[in-house]
């Protein structure tokens, strides 16, 4: 007993002593007590996860809009806990007029949401009233689920796609978009036991990595698209069609597999009464599918180091910005895995899918066409297919830390944008788009610490934290490592939690550990306080060959800058600042020999947008 009281005070004095500059909630302190999670930012020696193995049989009707299904969970307890219920979620309850949302619904989004016809566990009948459901259910059961063992559960379901389309639901009256269209188990993790946050339409989504074997029955000359591979061609391809898109998986050319003229002729699908196309994912966090029986489906792929990538793009044919999608895929796909992260592509296709929401799903986006601007329709598909590594590589709970994710995809879109559209572009997009609504809104909203749960936040200040204020955090850490540090410490954390579910504490300790420095201040300035971006120029002067200048802080956030001297004769010259003059000071003071007369100086942050830019200038 002794001994065990021992280790706890060290483990208690350890996080004290390691994070003490950083507030660390009850429940995660929990968890590095327990051992399932490690100061120097590993998984523990008692980390674990839950996990399960679905099989589902989709059947959609185009006519009544209707998707009905039943599956069979494989559910495994991988926590030392006995657990007394199962938690069963079904975010499209959101559609319900009941339930909770954080915006308001027209009558076109509502529906009556999902109808259980009957579910069984390990073969035992339960009655349920789904009426009572709201996105998620907690299910008590009739015997508990011990530690180290599985559950089967079976179900049997329908629910109403919505009239109103946004991340799901009918995009007209021949295409639509069936995302979490399943009832699944939600996640029992070691920091928060089960998951029971409400889904409210705004915030997204944390799931456990699973194996998926699903099969689609819809009507003939519907094609189906989804997470996964498609496993029988064969059976629901005509022989033209079914050539041309085994051609294309090794193809580097855009290949169009389905043309307007082959469904107008109804020469794509096997003219069957009924097809049922077949899927299978493995180690995913998600499954979804789209279908139609009007648009178009171009094709190809694109090789990677260890594998080719299937890139595929649906749409209504003439959408002149979809017709470039197969292209821009495969670009983004390839940059991506060598240049940011610089981790290769993990899943073996992606689908562009046209629709509304311009939202991700793993190995699919639903994206809004916009086909009178090529660079903002790009820079959307780009960021979507840069989810592939947050959340879906990574596992990170979005609906609570949507930082985790979201900002890291934008400051991808930032970097990638630049490969494109050369910097002087990509930068006035990016502050037109991102920046410039942040930065010119001086409300409390926009000034929460980003560490905030986004689901305890709404509108600009969901936005804000989400986005553009985490990956400017990024931007200027990868200022204040360098490059090559910056990218060694992002692949050891991506190796180190990939496939898992690491916290934002995981990801802090993480990154101190890996660039071998302990990084908390930075930590603390952008994501623990109310920091926003205001430098302040309090002095400039000329002392002979010096130019004096002191710069402050004001705002507070940790951001690289250059300062430019422009001198009499035109000429002008810059140096640059790294964050880690905000280390200790928020006041900067430096001298920087000039050989001529100074005319004026600037403090320019360039994306990094001050609030009251004029300040920034001194003119002689």
């Amino acid at each position: 007993m002794r001994t065990i009281v021992t280790s706890i005070l060290f483990v208690f004095c350890s996080i004290q002593t390691f994070s003490q500059d950083l507030y660390t909630p009850r429940n995660i302190a929990k968890a590095y007590e327990q051992k399932t999670r490690s100061l120097d930012g590993k998984p523990g020696s008692n980390y674990w996860q839950n996990s399960g193995d679905y099989t589902i049989d989709f059947n959609v009707n185009p006519t009544t809009k209707v998707v009905s299904g039943n599956e069979t969970i494989i559910y495994s307890n991988n926590s030392p806990d006995t657990l007394k219920s199962a938690v069963i979620r079904f975010v499209n309850n959101v559609h319900k007029p009941t339930s909770p949302r954080a915006a308001k619904a027209s009558p076109d989004f509502l529906s009556e949401g999902l109808k259980i016809k009957s579910l069984s566990i390990n073969g035992e009948n339960y009655t349920v009233n789904s009426e009572d459901w709201e996105t998620f259910y907690d299910l008590k059961l009739n015997k508990a689920l011990l530690p180290n063992s599985k559950n089967t559960i079976k179900i049997e379901w329908e629910f109403p796609l919505s009239k109103q389309n946004g991340r799901e639901g009918q995009i007209d009256e021949t295409t639509f978009f069936c995302a979490y269209a399943y009832p699944r188990i939600s996640v029992y993790d070691d920091y928060n036991g089960w998951d029971k946050l409400p889904h409210n339409g705004r915030a997204e989504f944390y799931n456990d990595f699973s194996n998926y074997n699903i099969s689609v029955t819809v009507p003939k000359n519907y094609v189906v698209y989804a997470t996964g591979v498609l496993q029988n061609p064969e059976e629901v391809l005509q022989p033209g069609v079914l050539k041309k898109f085994k051609y294309s998986l090794i193809s580097n050319q855009v290949i169009h597999v389905a043309t307007k003229d082959d469904i107008e002729k109804q020469k794509v699908t096997k003219q069957n009464d009924f097809n049922t196309w077949k899927f299978k994912a493995e180690n995913i966090t998600d499954f979804t599918f789209g279908l139609s029986s009007t648009y178009v489906w171009d094709a190809s792929s694109v090789k990677l180091k260890s594998k080719r990538v299937s890139t595929q793009a649906t749409y209504n044919a003439g959408t002149k910005d979809f017709e470039k999608y197969v292209e821009w895929e495969r670009y983004s796909i390839k940059w991506f895995s060598e240049n940011w992260p610089g981790i290769e592509y993990p899943f073996p296709t992606m689908t562009g899918f046209q629709g509304f929401a311009d939202m991700e799903y793993p190995m699919m986006v639903n994206d809004t066409a916009i086909p009178d601007d090529f660079a903002d329709s790009r820079q959307t598909v780009d960021h979507e297919i840069a989810h592939t590594y947050f959340p879906f590589m990574m596992g990170t709970n979005e609906a609570r830390y949507a930082f985790m994710d979201e900002g890291w995809v934008t400051a991808f879109e930032y970097l990638i944008g630049e490969a494109e559209n050369g910097k002087a572009f990509n930068d006035k997009m990016f502050t037109d788009f991102r920046v410039k609504k942040y930065i010119n809104d001086p409300s409390t909203e926009q000034d929460q610490p980003i560490i905030s749960m986004s689901s305890q936040l709404t509108g600009i200040g969901y936005g804000s934290n989400a986005y553009i204020k985490p990956a400017f955090a990024y931007l200027s850490l990868k200022d204040l490592l360098g490059e090559k540090l910056f990218k060694e410490t992002l692949h050891y954390y991506m190796n180190t939690w990939k496939g898992k579910h690491p916290t934002p504490w995981d990801f802090f300790y993480s990154f101190n550990t890996g660039s071998g420095q302990n990084l908390n201040w930075f930590w603390n300035n952008w994501f623990f306080s109310n920091n926003y971006i205001d430098l302040k120029i309090n002095l400039a002067e000329v002392s002979g060959k010096n130019l004096n200048l002191a710069i402050e802080n004001v705002g507070g956030f940790a951001i690289p800058f250059e300062v430019e001297i422009t001198y009499q004769d035109g000429k002008i010259s810059k140096k640059h600042i790294t964050p880690e003059i905000w280390k200790n000071n928020k006041l900067y003071q430096t001298a920087i020999e000039v050989n001529q007369n100074v005319k004026s100086v600037k403090v320019d942050g360039g994306i990094f947008m001050d609030y009251t830019p004029n300040d920034n200038v001194y003119t002689f």
